[in-house]
């Protein structure tokens, strides 16, 4: 066995033991006061195998010298918990409950109401955990950093008094605002408020306006309430915009004479109607009866872009665009991503590109990557692009034909070596002239959405490739989009959450978690649950993330994989861009240090993006429920708590909660063990997925919030 396939079987066996270990303290903690033997702690995880029940006594063992358990005759119990300082992330409940999240352990601390002290949601508190077994609980000591700079609120003011609302159903209190800190806000104006002090729990907050924003329910005062409320610029400083104009516009003989000219192949986009940015476009050329070239090309924003400035400032302070419901919020200035880089037919563009010789079946003979120079012939919307594929007559037929089969190949073998088709249902909608939502309907993907997709799959992986899978020679430092594998206890949760609709999966260990996973979305295509169940693998999954250390891509079933097709709107992709130029032109690696730095920003970055989009699909899907107050839809459990369930309406994909006291035919409790709300009287129970009537009875704006009666079950 080679040291590197050594080394990966070591972390693997590693891993699982790290796992197992997590759930045999988890079995001690919720039994605290039950001595246990091996086999009782094995039986209470659902393990048989007896080779893990022995690697269970070895941990058993293990835990005591480490003073996590003791031993009596065989049985074990926790030891107590010394009393002691912790710093994590607090999150706090509406309700003024926190719970604290410490990377290096299990469980969440919890910390009751009254004692989250002056922390607000996402800060860093250090914690002083009470001694004693079962869940951690504690109290917020002090708060050593805030999550965020300013908050969004409404104005709502007294004679004697004014408070800001907070927008953020996250931020659990309202912030009290001194009349000198008024700048001139109204009674029910949209502000930003500055986190003045906090220094009493028992009192609110004092901050001072910072922006008046507009009146609520203004879509762009809404749209830019959203940015700043996850701390996300909405619009480019002046001096930003005047060096971007100020960029060359035209294209030098010089510079066309560096490149590989391939504007006279065949050249065409495939985008959104909508599209304003078109950062991809594929080539494609018959070189004899199976074989082909076919180019992928990217917009060459590192040609546009200088490593030292105020717009690579800029662009890697933003790290990414963000797509709002109604509006992209880019990058880069829009000289840049809607006209320089954009790859608009019939001009002539600047591309780093990907082209390889492959056959009819999507396997690759040859590759090539360097920088180009093409002139796009067509720009196909995906409608237009998927007429063709179902039979349409059309420009370019032949091309998107083949380019489609081979797709088709590649994806299926794709699926073969690993991958999993995660495409979930996408909320759109349609908008009127304000901005407000007059319908909602759900985005499909078609065979020219993965046409494309497949493509930009295949230039990523080469790329990565090319770079990473040197034999000879050290691997050169570059920026990998990478994917961990699922931590084993949660896939056991997913294994319960499955065994609820009727699926049943093996327990899953080291060497099956992928078969499983496999083997449970064959199972549920097609079905009423497919969807529900697909968002619970998704959550079972690591998050993807930009590092230096490649990791592989365990959903993409990819040992190397990077980002190299959309530098317009991502950072990492412009990092992979220089990097890829540099080793081409056989300069040294780069400090992995550096760049890992900036992967960890990329990543930060990209979740608030992330997070940003969902709550504009939820404001809009608020705004699209408020009309419609006392109507009544049908939905799926999407989630649930002590305090009720939340509902996902079908069609629209909007959710919300149904209070206990609204959950009508019985009284209804939480049972956390079985993860159901069942009747106290008729023993009914809910569970995740099952389909429910409710009619709505309330939508708040300015929490984006919706509240629904629960009719029947």
């Amino acid at each position: 066995m080679s040291k590197k396939k050594y080394k990966k079987t070591a972390n693997k066996a590693n891993k699982f033991k790290r796992n197992l270990r997590r759930e045999i303290i988890s079995v001690f903690e919720s039994q605290p006061k039950r001595p246990l033997n091996y086999k009782q702690v094995a039986a209470e995880m659902g393990i048989g195998d007896p080779g893990i029940r022995q690697l269970i006594q070895s941990l058993l063992s293990e835990l005591v010298k480490q003073e996590k358990l003791k031993e009596d005759n065989g049985k074990y119990l926790l030891q107590k918990i010394p009393e002691t300082l912790t710093e994590g992330t607090i999150q706090i409940t509406r309700f003024g409950r926190g719970f604290v999240l410490v990377d290096e352990m299990e469980h969440d601390i919890q910390i009751p109401r009254g004692y989250t002290s002056t922390a607000l949601w996402g800060d860093t508190v250090m914690v002083k955990m009470k001694p004693g077994r079962g869940k951690p609980s504690g109290r917020v000591f002090s708060v050593t950093k805030r999550a965020r700079e300013q908050y969004v609120g409404v104005v709502q003011k007294s004679k004697n008094l004014c408070f800001v609302i907070p927008s953020d159903p996250k931020i659990h209190v309202d912030f009290f605002i001194p009349n000198e800190e008024m700048k001139g806000a109204r009674n029910g104006d949209k502000v930003v408020v500055d986190l003045l002090k906090w220094d009493n729990p028992k009192d609110s907050p004092i901050g001072s306006i910072a922006k008046v924003l507009g009146k609520p329910g203004e879509n762009d005062v809404e749209m830019h309430s959203i940015m700043i409320e996850f701390g996300l610029p909405y619009e480019f400083p002046e001096e930003v915009e005047a060096v971007a104009e100020r960029i060359p516009k035209e294209i030098s003989k010089a510079e066309i004479s560096k490149r590989r000219d391939m504007r006279e192949t065949t050249t065409f986009t495939i985008d959104p109607h909508d599209a304003k940015d078109f950062d991809d476009a594929l080539s494609f050329k018959k070189l004899n009866e199976d074989l082909y070239e076919v180019g992928i090309h990217i917009a060459d924003v590192s040609h546009y872009l200088p490593t030292k400035g105020i717009l690579e400032d800029e662009a890697y302070k933003r790290a990414t665009s963000v797509y709002l419901v109604d509006r992209t919020v880019p990058m880069l200035p829009e000289v840049l991503s809607n006209n320089l880089c954009s790859l608009r037919p019939n001009e002539d563009k600047l591309c780093f590109s990907a082209v390889f010789e492959m056959d009819g079946k999507g396997n690759v003979k040859k590759e090539w990557f360097g920088r180009t120079v093409i002139h796009s012939d067509h720009r196909f919307t995906y409608e237009e692009a998927q007429e063709i594929i179902e039979g349409k007559d059309g420009p370019l037929k032949e091309e998107i034909l083949l380019l489609d089969k081979m797709a088709k190949s590649m994806r299926e073998e794709r699926m073969k070596t690993g991958g999993f088709d995660f495409n979930t249902e996408e909320v759109k909608f349609k908008l009127d002239e304000n901005g407000r939502p007059v319908g909602v309907y759900l985005k499909v993907m078609k065979d020219s959405n993965k046409l494309i997709e497949d493509f930009m799959l295949l230039a990523n992986t080469k790329v990565a490739e090319f770079i990473g899978k040197k034999k000879k020679e050290k691997a050169k430092t570059f920026v990998y989009r990478v994917h961990d594998e699922p931590d084993s206890t949660k896939v056991l949760k997913l294994r319960d959450f499955a065994h609820k609709f009727g699926y049943k999966m093996p327990m899953p260990t080291e060497k099956n978690v992928s078969e499983l996973i496999s083997k449970l979305m064959v199972d549920i295509k097609g079905t009423e649950e497919e969807e529900i169940i697909k968002v619970m693998i998704i959550r079972t999954m690591a998050k993807a993330e930009y590092s230096v250390d490649n990791l592989g891509h365990y959903g993409l079933g990819f040992s190397h994989y990077s980002h190299f097709t959309s530098p317009i709107r991502r950072y990492p992709d412009v990092m992979v861009h220089r990097l890829l130029q540099r080793y081409l032109n056989n300069e040294n690696s780069v400090k992995a240090e550096e760049y890992e730095i900036k992967c960890k920003h990329s990543s930060i970055q990209e979740k608030k993006a992330a997070e940003a989009e969902r709550a504009s699909i939820k404001y809009k899907q608020v705004e699209f429920l408020l009309g419609r107050i006392g109507e009544n839809f049908n939905g799926l459990v999407s989630g649930l708590n002590s305090n009720g369930i939340y509902v996902e309406l079908e069609g629209n994909k909007c959710e919300g909660r149904v209070s206990v006291e609204f959950m009508k035919g019985d009284h209804y409790q939480f049972d956390e063990e079985s993860y159901e709300m069942v009747g106290k009287r008729t023993g009914h129970s809910i569970s995740l997925g099952d389909s429910v009537q409710i009619k709505v009875i309330g939508a708040d704006l300015i929490k984006r919030h919706l509240d629904f009666e629960m009719l029947e079950s």
